[in-house]
């Protein structure tokens, strides 16, 4: 059966050989990217059906308009794979005060989950990318009050986006499924080899576990589910994700902070 599948920063990378995977199965994939001129050339060198959505992520109201534009396309998403993250940026904090990675990583993905969430059916899934990198949040660097390292943003991120994929799947007990996976350590995409100064992992180490997460039938009852693509298994995120009040308070935090987009 064809899925519709939205994948975000799918130009390059493992999102980019997931959306090429996801377009040779026959599924009509939406690419987004940041550039058009890279999302209409992606378009091109994937074939199949695909549609191409510009949105720059580090600014919400942008997120708000992706949403909208592809509201305006379509009445049902079948899978929305949150993959687009940053790890280094010339410019870390935003004009906002926000930093980038909390936003593009934590806030980005929750707002376009909840915009797009009327048209995700209730056997629909969304899948986001988490990061064996986590770390407790510190909810005044979350609110743009106190500088982090680049590491510490980046695992405080993307246990912030497991935390609220867990706690989302406790409120949708009838789906869409909400799964968060490690795709796996240093994969060969650009951010690895900027971050780290590695040539990395075999990208289809990460692209296939998108793909699997996406549609497999091992992934069909995985909803508030971690699963660690290192161990290749499902398993237990950074303890404090299972902390009620940490969970809560980074919840909170989230809503808050992408609210005033809405």
């Amino acid at each position: 059966m064809t899925k519709t599948i939205l994948v975000t920063g799918s130009t390059d990378g493992i999102g980019l050989l997931a959306a090429k995977k996801l377009a040779a199965a026959g599924h009509h994939v939406l690419l987004h990217g940041r550039n058009p001129a890279k999302l209409d050339a992606t378009a091109q060198e994937i074939g199949g059906t695909v549609e191409v959505y510009a949105a720059d992520l580090s600014d919400l109201a942008a997120v708000k308009s992706l949403a909208d534009d592809i509201r305006a396309k379509h009445d049902r998403l079948d899978v929305l794979i949150n993959n687009a993250g940053v790890l280094k940026a010339p410019q870390p904090t935003l004009e906002s005060g926000f930093d980038i990675r909390f936003v593009v990583n934590t806030f980005a993905p929750y707002l376009l989950t909840h915009l797009l969430l009327p048209i995700i059916p209730a056997n629909g899934r969304v899948v986001n990318l988490s990061s064996a990198a986590q770390a407790p949040v510190n909810l005044n660097a979350m609110h743009g009050k106190t500088r982090l390292s680049d590491m510490e943003a980046y695992a405080q991120s993307k246990l912030a986006i497991t935390i609220w994929t867990r706690e989302w799947a406790k409120a949708l007990p009838d789906g869409p499924a909400m799964i968060a996976v490690n795709p796996g350590s240093l994969l060969a995409s650009k951010m690895v080899q900027d971050g780290f100064g590695v040539a990395g992992n075999d990208l289809n180490i990460g692209a296939d576990i998108l793909v699997n997460a996406a549609l497999g039938d091992s992934f069909s009852n995985a909803s508030g589910a971690y699963f660690d693509n290192d161990s290749g298994a499902f398993a237990d995120p950074h303890s404090a994700a299972s902390d009620p009040g940490h969970s809560a308070e980074v919840m909170a935090s989230v809503k808050e902070i992408t609210s005033q987009i809405r």
